[in-house]
């Protein structure tokens, strides 16, 4: 049944979120064509996620008896946004508040309250200061009159 639900959703969104994943409160998926969630994955609470992003695991097609139950795809802390296109392949863990750039492919574990751009991604900030919100998420419009 989880299987049906899960294709359902995914030809009507775009949206393909394999029904073993563990997502915690506040997921918010921006535009999401093309997101990709695998099996294995973990997301905190408070992340945002841009569209065409994939949390992807390492091939089951090689050895797959030795990786059945073995986590393969990203853990992703709280408050963490993750752009555009990023690609977060294996079992890597994204720390709480970092941000990953658009198009970034993240193939090591990532530290708390960083910023990661580029191929393969690389640290080009540490210890965010939490002034970046990505749209959409915790705003207040304020009253123009």
């Amino acid at each position: 049944l989880a299987r049906v639900i899960s294709q359902t959703s995914r030809f009507f969104t775009g949206i393909e979120i394999h029904p073993g994943a563990k997502i915690g409160k506040n997921l918010f998926i921006d535009h999401g064509m093309g997101v990709v969630i695998g099996e294995t994955s973990k997301i905190g609470n408070n992340v945002t996620i841009y569209h065409a992003v994939t949390l992807g695991g390492i091939s089951p097609s090689i050895d797959s008896d030795r990786q059945r139950n073995e986590k393969r795809h990203p853990t992703i802390g709280d408050n963490v946004v993750i752009g555009s296109g990023a690609q977060v392949i294996g079992p890597v863990k994204v720390g709480n508040g970092s941000r990953i750039a658009a198009n970034a492919v993240v193939l090591n574990d990532v530290p708390e309250n960083s910023t990661m751009v580029g191929v393969p991604a690389k640290i080009i900030k540490s210890n965010n200061e939490g002034n970046f919100r990505p749209y959409g998420v915790d705003q207040k419009v304020k009253d123009e009159k």
